[in-house]
């Protein structure tokens, strides 16, 4: 998008009310009606916000240490590999979800493969269906997975390294 294009649709997004303050566009989210980039650009960040609490529980006092797990967890990599490792758990309606993320245009990343970037694109679009629509329980029950699997992968890695 050009620059242009860009800041047209920045004006369009903030609109003045009367009142002097800012018009509200929509009043609730229908998840099932997002684009399901959307609902990983949400899930993306529940489940960085979820990693980073997470890892509290291993380590308080090196914050860079902590950084570099909670980039190597969040990764497209780590969460393609941690969503086919729980891909049994998941409901008939996330399943359709997954699939229409996973398939849906986008710019692939330069740090993973297209395969790894859209499956990851699919997880998040999950949690962020689930984040936006409440169901913190069953967020929590993914995302606890998804780490469980990811956390049990890089100690079986140092394990083959020590």
């Amino acid at each position: 998008m050009r620059f242009e294009q860009y800041q047209k649709r920045l004006a369009e997004v903030f609109q003045p009310k009367e009142d002097g303050g800012v018009r509200v566009r929509y009043e609730q989210v229908d998840t099932r009606q997002l684009n399901p980039l959307v609902l990983a650009y949400v899930g993306d960040a529940c489940y960085h916000q979820y990693v980073r609490r997470e890892l509290l529980r291993y380590e308080q006092n090196d914050v860079h240490l902590l950084h570099d797990l909670a980039v190597q967890i969040v990764s497209a990599k780590w969460q393609a590999k941690a969503c086919r490792a729980i891909a049994e758990m998941l409901t008939e309606e996330e399943q359709k979800l997954f699939r229409r993320a996973r398939n849906h245009k986008s710019h692939a990343s330069r740090t993973a493969s297209f395969s790894e970037y859209h499956t990851s694109t699919g997880f998040e679009a999950i949690l962020g269906s689930l984040y936006l629509d409440g169901e913190t329980e069953r967020l929590e029950e993914i995302e606890g997975a998804a780490l469980h699997f990811v956390i049990e992968e890089i100690m079986k890695a140092q394990g083959a390294e020590g």
